[in-house]
């Protein structure tokens, strides 16, 4: 698990790196071809990561839920991200992998219930859960490599 953690924490660095490298106008461009833009995908990973880990478990998210609405599984950019909101996601970005790293270190979840993802891929322990969320947030780090070269 430590390492699955430490990957965890080397591809949010990369992501913190390039949401700081960009104005809020860079974050919110969606370029030709593409269907979202930087902080959409931001958003998105930092969502996916407390819906698989918490929400998926009955347990509370340790963010807002306004957040979760715009950034789930099945949405897209609908609107300009103000500053205020980028901070947001900024800190989270941050923060709750330190406090969902605690959780796990501490046994604060219950045991993990088996399920599916939508793409096929099936989960039966906090071990796959983060495998796939790693996997997932790579996936979306490949986007916002692609995204940034265009905005």
């Amino acid at each position: 698990m430590e390492s699955a953690i430490k990957t965890w924490k080397s591809g949010r660095k990369i992501i913190l790196e390039i949401l700081n490298a960009h104005t809020p106008e860079q974050l919110n461009k969606i370029p030709d071809g593409f269907n979202n833009n930087l902080i959409w995908n931001i958003g998105h990973v930092i969502v996916v990561q407390q819906l698989v880990l918490y929400k998926r478990m009955g347990l509370d998210t340790l963010m807002p839920e306004y957040l979760i609405d715009l950034y789930r599984p099945g949405t897209k950019p609908g609107r300009e991200i103000s500053i205020a909101e980028i901070d947001e996601l900024r800190e989270l970005l941050n923060s709750l992998i330190l406090v969902t790293e605690k959780d796990l270190e501490s046994r604060q979840f219950p045991p993990y219930q088996p399920w599916t993802t939508r793409t096929g891929f099936h989960l039966a322990s906090w071990e796959d859960a983060i495998a796939f969320n790693n996997f997932h947030e790579g996936l979306h780090l490949g986007y916002m490599l692609s995204i940034r070269k265009l905005v």
